[in-house]
């Protein structure tokens, strides 16, 4: 089943941070196909505008601009440009993200205040700022991307796990703070899932193979396999779920 059909979220206005590839893409694909307005962000430039034009050759609305979460101007100037453009921000999916393969007793500094300026500090920032948005309109839903490594530990991976698990506690506290103003606040984790980002991982074969021997439905994810947890946690169905973590990961936390 098509699972954009599921979803009506026609009239919504949307922010996917990471959008110009993988589960970013897939995910403003899902939601400017249930009707939403779809706002990609992104640093990289050219792969964001292209991933625009492909939601607008769909006859749908989207736009880009280049931002790094990491600023606070370029926060700020996302949300308002969010607003100037399409009068409102309904749903915010915070998939922007970065990580550095390294043992821990070698894991130099400069990386670890990369991945958690973006991944924990970046989503709580923008988080924050279309929350007073929000707050205004009396609703709103907040879509944070996280991880399983949130939930286990891994070799290498220690210090991005860290900061998804970290994603994931920071979701739980702005859905208790926020649930009063109609905001709700969930996390999609993904296991392993076929996309640049996690290449590394899928593409060499001892990492992959130790990791799907531990996957009931013994495969990777595609990025569209994700979709439908966000768009799920976009629409009015989900309205009394808040500081929830869904894990799309083919059985894997369940071993």
């Amino acid at each position: 089943m098509d699972s954009q059909a599921s979803y009506d979220l026609s009239g919504a206005v949307a922010i996917v941070t990471g959008g110009a590839r993988g589960i970013g893409k897939a995910v403003a694909h899902g939601l400017a196909a249930a009707g939403a307005s779809v706002v990609l962000a992104s640093r990289s430039g050219p792969e964001l505008e292209a991933a625009a034009e492909e939601i607008r050759e769909g006859g749908a609305r989207a736009v880009a601009l280049v931002t790094d979460v990491t600023s606070q101007e370029q926060i700020d100037r996302l949300v308002q440009f969010t607003v100037a453009e399409f009068g409102r921000i309904d749903i915010l999916v915070n998939n922007a993200a970065t990580s550095h393969l390294a043992p821990l007793l070698e894991f130099k500094e400069k990386h670890w205040d990369r991945i958690f300026d973006t991944n924990c500090r970046g989503a709580f920032l923008l988080s924050r700022a279309a929350a007073r948005r929000m707050i205004d309109q009396g609703r709103g839903k907040i879509i944070n991307i996280t991880t399983v490594g949130a939930e286990r530990g891994s070799v290498g991976m220690g210090v991005y796990n860290a900061s998804k698990a970290a994603l994931k506690m920071l979701t739980m506290c702005m859905a208790a703070e926020w649930a009063p103003y109609g905001i709700s606040v969930n996390a999609v984790g993904p296991g392993l899932t076929r996309t640049e980002f996690s290449r590394p991982l899928w593409a060499h074969a001892e990492r992959a193979g130790e990791y799907l021997s531990a996957v009931p439905k013994g495969r990777v994810a595609e990025p569209e396999e994700i979709v439908g947890a966000v768009l799920f946690l976009s629409s009015d169905q989900s309205d009394f779920i808040t500081g929830q973590s869904i894990y799309v990961d083919g059985g894997y936390l369940a071993t």
